[in-house]
């Protein structure tokens, strides 16, 4: 078997998918400084996965789904542990939620409506990602003992609620209107 490079950005996705697991548990352990390594493993690889796709045209069909649903699969799981362990309030993980079903939704509903689409992240849903993320380096730094502001961990609560209920919203109406556009045709 032929081993190119071109499938590095894929091996990047998995080992994303791998760190899962011993991220959830080393959260609900307690153990912050390693949940917050890994954690950062995960974000970087990422970022190395996409640069590289970038870069060098790396794309595979594979790669196209496998990507984002490492992302959220990683995202949804630590959002959920911080839940269970009382990081966070349940309301926030119920937010997050309840924005990815409507998406997921959505784009089931226009598949089946509508027709095929392309989906693609919008602006307001790569910062909601990015803040999403950031939020969690910041919960993990603080309960690593790490110095965070005070002010940090609530107004980054709200910050989240606020990005993610903001996206949705978009992602909403943008397909609503490129649904009817289609219908009209």
């Amino acid at each position: 078997m032929h081993f190119g490079w071109h499938w590095l950005p894929n091996i990047l996705t998995l080992v994303r998918f791998a760190l899962i697991v011993p991220f959830a548990i080393a959260l609900n352990r307690g153990q912050f400084m390693l949940a917050l390594g890994l954690f950062m493993l995960a974000a970087i690889s990422d970022g190395a996965d996409g640069f590289l796709a970038r870069r060098f045209g790396w794309f595979s069909r594979f790669g196209a789904i496998a990507d984002p649903l490492a992302d959220k699969a990683l995202l949804l799981t630590t959002y959920a542990m911080m839940a269970l362990t009382d990081l966070i309030p349940d309301w926030l993980l119920i937010v997050i939620v309840a924005r990815d079903l409507l998406i997921v939704t959505g784009a089931l509903a226009y598949h089946f409506l509508i027709g095929r689409y392309q989906m693609s992240p919008s602006l307001l849903g790569k910062a909601n990602t990015f803040i999403q993320i950031l939020f969690v380096v910041i919960v993990m730094a603080e309960y690593a003992g790490l110095s965070v502001p005070d002010f940090a961990v609530p107004m980054g609560i709200y910050l989240v609620a606020l990005s993610t209920a903001l996206s949705g919203f978009h992602y909403v109406v943008v397909w609503s209107l490129r649904a009817r556009r289609e219908a009209q045709a």
